[in-house]
Formats: C-alpha cells, structure tokens, sequence
C-alpha cells in the first residue's frame, strides 16, 4: 500500500485537543516537527501553555463522573473499536512513525502491531475488573472489596515509540474509567495526535481523552500536578525527569507509575548457543535504531567464547543498511536528533579515549539526517562511561566476565534495573541467575519480550508501577473496602 505522505500530514490534526475540539493554543504559539532523516520539517502544531492544560483538565474533569459510570462493556468496545481503526490504518501510522521518528518502515509497522494490542488486550481486561467477597477471622463482619477508577489523569509519553507509549496509557485508563490528558513528546507528536483521532472515531466520548502537545513539557505538567483534582500521573522518559516529578507528586501524594532509564545487561554464558545470542543480540541492540530502554548497553561476555561471538555479532552489524527509513532495504534510520547523535558520538569517543578497540563502525554516518553506523567495541574497561550511560544508539560495548558471580556482579552493579538478557542451555543456571538479577524484566535466550499480555517495568532506578499484562489497569484503579455488619453476628 503506497501512503501519499502529503495527504496523510493533512490528516493529521495540528491543534490541541481539549474536550469536543481541536484548538489552537491559548497565545497562539507553534512548534515545528522535523524529519531526522532530512533535518526538514513536516508540520508544525499549537504548543499548549499552562492556561491550555488547565482547559484540557477542565474538560477531562467534567466528564470523569459520568466516564466512570459508564458500563464496561462499553468501554470495551469502543477500546476494540479503536483497535479495529488502528489496524485499518496501519500503514499510515507506521509512515507517520517513520517520517516523525526515523525507524525503518519494517520496524514502524513492528510497532503498530505491538502498539495496537494495548487496545485489544485491555478492551478484554475492562470487564475483569473484579473485587472479593468474605467474612471476616471473627466472623462479625463480611467484606467486600471493589476497585474504582484513580481519576484524572496525566500521562506523559516519550518520543521513542510514539504509538505503543500512549496506547500503553491510554487503552487502560480507558478501560478503568478514567478521563487523561496526554501530553506527547515534542519530537514526535504526530502518531499520537493521530491516535488520538481515531479514538475518537471509534466513539471515545469527547472530554475522555485531551492533548496537549507543545514545547514546553514544564508548562504542561507543573500547573496540572498542582491541581487538587489530578490524581495520577504516568510518565515515561529518563530517571532525572522522572525523580523531579516524583518529587512534585509527593506534594498532592498523587498516584504515580514511572517508567525510566535502563542500563540492561545481555549475559552470554559459555555454553551458549552462539548463533540464537547473535540473533539475540541483534533484536535487543538493534530494534528501533538502539533507541529503547530496554535495549542491551552492556555485552557482557564470556571470557571464552567473547572473541567468537564479537566475531560472528560484528558480520552481522556490518550487513545493517544505514539511511532514511521511507527507502527500501533501510534497516537501520537515523537518530532523533542532532542532541542524540552527539551523546553517541561521545559516549564512543570517550570508550576509545579510555582503552576499547572499535571492531566496527564508530562513526556518524553520512547525509543530511543523524546518522551514526553500527558499531561494535571490545576490550571495553569496566569503569568506562558508556557502560555506565543509556546509550540510546546503535552501539554495543563488550565486556568478558570469569564465571557466573563474576557476571552477576557487573550486571547488578548499575543503578538502573529495566531489562536484562541472560543466554545459557543450563536452566538451573538460568533460574540460579534469574533469582540474582535485579531486574523488572529478564529475556531467556530471546531479546525481545515486551508484550501487552505481560507486566512491563523496573525496578531500583528505573522506576515503579506495571504497563501492560493483569496488572497494567490496576494501576489506574483504587481500592475501595466495605465492612458489613454480619446479619449472624448476634445470633
């Protein structure tokens, strides 16, 4: 299917969307959005002030009442109907990734698919909503347990998965019954924009979902939390940005879930099957440029089979095409922007200065757009910093370890505990390692995990809260307890 790229941006809605209507903002002001593979912009959109995210806070908060009210099985068809649009305009969504973001269009479509079960998944969580009934020890009271919608919510999204990150939020603050306002990020608010049309479409009542897309993220979020009828706020981004809105959260002891930074170790045993990690390693580093939290930063490696896999991980690398992601046989696109492209570089640079061999790549690539080629470096000293840094790039250091506490040690000695990769053909060893690994998420010879059915999040820095799985719409729900007086308790 060959998408128009002119008339899909036309589609796009521009404004901010506050209850029944696309806007412009309050004083006017725009922002431009750009194409990372060409530096050229695409569109520009109304940048939401402090005054428009009390607006969308208004419109969400006159509808909560009645949103919270409405049937679940409501709810879960207009989640099933957003997912059915979503589907059919699949390849405008994934061109629109690609066009905002850079990935490669293959990718793009990876990520509608994984990004669209949100919906599906949690359109069948609504109606599972279920409590309990008992009596209690001393049997003079029965109890029942309900759960409720938290209410008003803010989610803030990240640029890197522009779809999945907001149906991650949405599909089950939707599906508990509660009103948001979405705040996508800067650099790539057209899918969400997008998105949020369609939720429409498929029948969201006006006022359920707002957004506000705009420049300034402090503008947005710092009068909103300070309002007394916010009650949750989910945001996903890096562990700094994360800790300040922690901090402002503390102050209305609002309900938080925080998906931040990652530092994820990729473990190869020596009696891995070297060929299924290469392939690991591959979907761990390389899925979405390296732009992921959950991607390997750090290659820790067997001492005795560490020579082979670099080998065997370096061809592969070797064979990525490298350009912009709208042209055939792309597989690797260009950074986000020129800010990412110079982290990379130095955080490269910085690993050669201190010792590590580049056994390929370790250049920016060519062109107009943020390009940096697939690289590989060994000999990387353990103290270095790109082993202590999110890389968010398409670079993977390698490091040798002696034995399995050797291994433990460097992979728990970050701050950080998202994800994690462990290859092995022992599975005592696999449960003896899982049981140390202090991680929210561990792929077993496999380095890609992520799905809607299963809980997503991490641990010590990189956050608190589950997305996705049975647990993902609990986080949008309180629990309410009832004490009954037992009929019998006289008798």
């Amino acid at each position: 299917m060959t998408i128009n790229v002119s008339e899909l941006l036309a589609k796009v809605p521009t404004g901010l969307l506050i209850g029944d209507s696309w806007r412009d903002a309050s004083d006017g002001a725009t922002f431009d959005v750009e194409n990372p593979a060409t530096g050229e912009t695409i569109a520009t959109l109304a940048s939401a002030t402090s005054e428009d995210a009390i607006a969308a806070l208004d419109a969400a908060c006159a509808v909560q009442h009645d949103w919270a009210r409405t049937p679940a099985r409501q709810r879960a068809e207009i989640l099933r109907r957003g997912f059915e649009l979503v589907q059919e305009r699949a390849e405008e969504f994934a061109t629109l990734m690609t066009l905002e973001m850079g990935k490669p269009l293959a990718e793009a479509r990876g990520e509608v698919t994984y990004g669209n079960e949100f919906l599906r998944w949690f359109s069948e969580e609504a109606v599972r909503l279920y409590g309990r009934y008992g009596a209690t020890p001393e049997g003079n009271l029965r109890m029942i347990t309900t759960r409720k919608p938290v209410g008003p919510c803010l989610l803030i999204t990240p640029w890197n998965f522009p779809l999945a990150m907001a149906t991650r939020k949405v599909a089950p603050a939707i599906a508990a019954g509660c009103v948001m306002v979405l705040k996508p990020a800067r650099l790539t608010p057209l899918t969400t924009q997008y998105f949020a049309q369609t939720m429409l479409d498929a029948g969201l009542p006006a006022g359920v979902l707002n957004v506000v897309s705009g420049k300034s993220a402090s503008a947005i979020s710092n009068p909103l939390m300070d309002d007394n009828r916010l009650r949750k706020v989910s945001f996903t981004g890096s562990t700094p940005v994360g800790q300040q809105l922690l901090k402002k959260a503390a102050d209305k002891v609002l309900r938080t879930s925080m998906e931040l930074g990652g530092n994820a170790p990729f473990i190869v045993f020596d009696d891995a099957d070297l060929d299924l990690a290469v392939e690991g390693a591959m979907g761990a580093k390389m899925r979405n440029i390296g732009e992921a939290c959950t991607a390997a930063n750090r290659f820790l490696v067997h001492e005795s089979v560490a020579e082979e896999f670099s080998r065997r991980f370096a061809a592969r690398l070797e064979e990525q095409v490298v350009g912009n992601g709208m042209d055939d046989g792309v597989t690797v696109g260009p950074l986000v922007e020129q800010k990412a492209l110079d982290s990379v570089s130095a955080l490269v640079d910085g690993a050669v200065s201190d010792g590590a061999e580049v056994v390929t790549g370790g250049a920016r690539g060519s062109g107009n757009g943020y390009f940096y080629l697939p690289t590989l470096l060994n000999n990387v000293p353990r103290d270095a910093q790109i082993l202590k840094e999110e890389i968010f790039g398409p670079v993977a250091p390698v490091v040798t370890f002696k034995d399995e506490a050797d291994a433990i040690r460097l992979a728990n000695s970050s701050e950080y505990g998202l994800a994690s990769y462990v290859f092995s053909q022992d599975m005592s060893r696999i449960f003896r390692v899982s049981d140390q690994l202090e991680f929210g998420l561990l792929g077993v010879n496999t380095g890609v995990i992520s799905n809607a059915a299963a809980p997503f999040g991490g641990v010590k820095q990189s956050g608190m809260g589950r997305e996705g799985g049975l647990e993902g719409i609990e986080e949008y729900t309180s629990v309410q307890y009832l004490g009954i007086r037992d009929p019998y308790a006289d008798q």
